[in-house]
């Protein structure tokens, strides 16, 4: 994937906060395979620091990120297994050096524009390599930094490879990190557009400078790793293309110089997913690929020398996509048969896989998309997990690794050629026993960026807050109820406190010294004493648990209120009627720490105007007077509710009127009347005709007979009602003594007609004369008339104030008689 033409950033840096605002343009796709991607007009991502706080669901931990637009990519420090780095496509980079907390940080590329397509790889050293694709001007290429402290920042930009023929497209990067002989060298393949082929270039200098690139028969997504070649460690660095419907392997055993003849490693395979606006797509034209994801297997093992790909195919029969697996035991000179790895056993989609090997266990992992749990829809999806322990001949059960299921269609951005958009990759990586992985995930309605481990273990504390007095010992109970795959390490806990107290201790220690589990599900339980003279206020007890090198990590947070309570103050008009804790005023929810015994002053008022609502004050929660005194000896929920009153505006241009700006409880009857039904001026007589109501739920009289001088109408929002007149009386007038032969209805005049016209109709027999309006779809609107007549010729005055504009039919009936008209209204 990329995003083309420069990324531009802005950086504000306020109080250590990083605002981020990108201006991304996608130029025209020139290939059926390339991977352009398009960002949704006013897209900005979403920045968050510091992020220690993960989302936990059923005891499993996901790290929410933020929403960087996808494509993320994940390396894992071989100096020390708690610091990874993750990528995304926007150039967001984050890192972690405990294996819980994430930290964002900044990587601009100076001199360079880059486009996208983020991947990263540590060598031995600890130094991890960041690389995206570029543009300047007419010159495309890969850029490529540093960081030498763990991601915290990056250094040494620069140009891995450039040229003018045509676009670079989606690299893959590894750095040799064993003690071989080619040791710390970095390799990065890729697809060049404007040429043939796949390209290959390397670095023996720790990436100051890079070879000239090979070329590989290919058309889409290189792939590089390094494997050991007998017991020469890193002596096998593998480069994979896809081949139309095959994947292609080679191997060199010189540290990258030379090449091997390419392999065949997959056959013939049918892509998965479908075919949509030329792409491979999955669940109604989301695009997706069957490019070859590769690891080789460093570890001294017996699986050692193993190399894997995993890809995407449709099986013979439905038409669906599942995870695949070939493996070689022979550097790369024979695979296997390929090897479903996703276990459901459903006519659903399974796509973008990733896959490593822990170069310590041997361990393959991989994970990928999954919507098993959704066989009806196959939309409901979330990222699945599988381990081999025996060198890729089979994998264990599967389990999900993200906790909470997404429709991917509540992420997906529209591209140019009208398939649809959601990250095209996801990336793990192997930490001894568990994997980091990184992902998108659409359960927020976004492109969100989301971590976690697998193999993994719950953590669940039966309290997230407690209060402790001075001499007093309480405690928590950490359990770990369950885990996800073949974990089976002793999970060990400890505790600190995020601030130590000025004065007195706070201690902390687990019951019995009992500080780790080596069976799931088990607990532990930590106590906390408060001795001396402990300042009174909130101390946060941040509880750890690890594995045995400190992965999975996770952490679990105690509120502790020492000889202190809390205090939460709200209305039920939050944002909108303010509220007054000792004298400071507030109009959201507020929670306040005092020390106990303290006396807190709380002020609501009695009633606020705002807009054309009155809020007027009922009560506290705890019954107390609108302005009152409370002293805190223990947590305490406050809540000031208040009633709203909504503002009626009455006019009328002639006359007088009552009931105007006046407020009305909300559901209660507004009563709004005008004094007079027939009013001179200057010689005229107005005669009232009805009500025109404004706002939703107002009232507007249904008919025009001027009947309703007086209403009683309830009141759900403000309302403005205008009095309607006229110099024509209401009501139906004779205007002519003849007696008509026949019946008749007469087109109104005018017509069109705003907001009044006539209608005329002659009568020949006494009896009930009904005259209805109705509207374009045949529903009753109005009754005009409905009055018994004499034989005669009549008039009505119909005035459609209140109607909205359009075409309209109005109907006689009387005695038999039915005639239909059609009327134009236009305001």
């Amino acid at each position: 994937m990329k995003i083309l033409y420069p990324l531009l950033i802005t950086l504000i840096i306020t109080l250590s906060i990083t605002i981020y605002s990108p201006v991304l343009i996608a130029q025209t796709d020139d290939s059926n395979l390339k991977s352009v991607v398009k960002l949704p007009e006013g897209y900005s991502p979403t920045i968050m620091d510091f992020i220690d706080d993960p989302v936990t669901i059923d005891g499993y931990d996901n790290f929410n990120l933020g929403t960087d637009f996808g494509e993320p990519y994940i390396a894992t420090n071989p100096k020390d297994p708690k610091n990874s780095i993750c990528a995304f496509n926007i150039n967001s980079i984050y890192y972690t050096i405990n294996g819980t907390d994430w930290i964002r940080t900044l990587a601009t590329f100076p001199g360079f524009s880059v486009l996208g397509d983020p991947v990263l790889a540590f060598d031995s050293l600890g130094v991890c390599y960041y690389v995206q694709l570029y543009q300047n001007g007419g010159t495309y290429g890969i850029c490529v930094m540093k960081s030498f402290d763990k991601g915290a920042t990056w250094t040494n930009s620069v140009s891995a490879f450039s040229t003018t023929v045509g676009l670079a497209d989606k690299e893959w990067i590894y750095a040799d990190y064993t003690g071989g002989p080619f040791s710390n060298n970095v390799y990065i393949g890729w697809r060049q557009f404007g040429s043939t082929g796949m390209r290959f270039v390397r670095s023996t200098n720790g990436g100051t400078s890079w070879s000239s690139p090979l070329t590989f028969t290919g058309n889409q997504g290189a792939y590089v790793c390094v494997g050991p070649n007998g017991s020469v460690q890193g002596g096998s660095v593998y480069f994979a293309s896809l081949n139309s419907n095959s994947i292609l392997v080679t191997r060199s055993t010189d540290g990258g110089v030379t090449f091997g003849t390419q392999i065949n490693a997959t056959g013939t395979f049918a892509p998965g997913g479908t075919p949509c606006a030329g792409r491979q797509t999955v669940k109604g034209c989301i695009r997706m690929d069957s490019f070859p994801r590769m690891a080789a297997d460093n570890s001294y093992t017996a699986s050692r020398g193993n190399a894997y790909i995993v890809t995407v195919i449709n099986p013979e029969g439905p038409d669906i996509a599942d995870i695949y697996l070939y493996r070689s035991t022979n550097n790369g000179l024979n695979w296997s048969t390929g090897l479903r790895v996703n276990d459901d056993n459903t006519t659903t989609d399974q796509w973008l896989p990733a896959v490593t090997v822990d170069k310590k266990t041997g361990k393959v992992f991989v994970c990928w998309y999954d919507s098993r749990i959704d066989p009806v829809n196959n939309k409901r999806t979330l990222i699945y997990g599988a381990v081999s322990t025996n060198g890729g001949v089979s994998f264990l059960s599967n389990d999900p690794i993200s906790n909470k299921d997404f429709d991917p269609d509540s992420m997906r951005v529209v591209q140019p050629g009208s398939h649809y958009y959601i990250g095209d990759y996801i990336g793990n990586s192997p930490i001894e026993n568990t994997s980091y992985n990184v992902w998108m995930d659409g359960r927020n309605r976004n492109l969100g960026s989301y971590t976690g481990y697998y193999p993994d273990y719950a953590v669940i504390a039966n309290t997230s807050s407690m209060n402790v007095s001075t001499g007093e010992t309480r405690t928590v109970t950490v359990k770990v109820p369950s885990k996800k795959g073949p974990f089976n390490e002793t999970v060990k806990f400890t505790a600190t406190l995020d601030t130590l107290p000025s004065s007195g201790t706070i201690g902390l220690s687990f019951v019995n010294n009992k500080d780790s589990v080596t069976t799931i599900p088990d607990s532990v339980r930590l106590n906390i004493s408060v001795n001396g003279s402990v300042p009174a206020k909130k101390y946060t007890v941040i509880i750890f648990a690890r594995g045995v090198n400190g992965t999975p990590s996770h952490s679990r947070k105690v509120e502790l209120l020492v000889n202190a309570s809390r205090l939460t103050v709200a209305t039920n008009r939050s944002t909108i009627v303010p509220y007054q804790v000792n004298g400071n005023s507030y109009t959201t929810p507020q929670e306040f720490i005092f020390a106990n015994g303290s006396n807190i002053n709380l002020n609501a008022p009695l009633s606020f105007l705002a807009g054309s609502g009155n809020y007027v004050f009922l009560n506290w929660s705890n019954s107390g007077t609108a302005n009152q005194n409370i002293t805190i000896n223990g947590n305490t929920d406050l809540f000031a509710s208040y009633k709203i009153q909504y503002k009626l505006l009455v006019n009328s241009t002639y006359g007088f009127v009552t009931g105007n700006n006046q407020y009305f409880d909300s559901a209660s009857n507004a009563t709004f009347t005008v004094t007079q039904r027939v009013i001179n001026v200057g010689g005229t007589n107005y005669y009232f005709r009805g009500w025109t109501g404004g706002g939703p739920g107002s009232y507007t009289s249904a008919d025009s007979l001027g009947r309703d001088t007086i209403v009683n109408h309830p009141i759900f929002n403000p309302y403005v009602e205008t009095a309607r007149w006229s110099t024509e009386p209401a009501g139906v007038i004779a205007i002519s003594s003849e007696i008509p032969v026949e019946y008749s209805l007469y087109q109104n005049y005018p017509n069109p007609f705003n907001p009044q016209t006539k209608i005329r109709f002659d009568i020949i027999k006494t009896g009930n004369v009904r005259i209805i309006l109705y509207d374009i779809t045949g529903k009753e609107v109005r009754t005009v008339i409905n009055e018994s007549k004499q034989p005669g010729k009549y008039e009505t005055i119909f005035d459609a104030s209140g109607l909205a504009s359009g075409i309209y039919y109005y109907k006689i009936i009387s005695n038999g008689f039915v005639d239909v008209k059609k009327m134009i209204f236009i305001k």
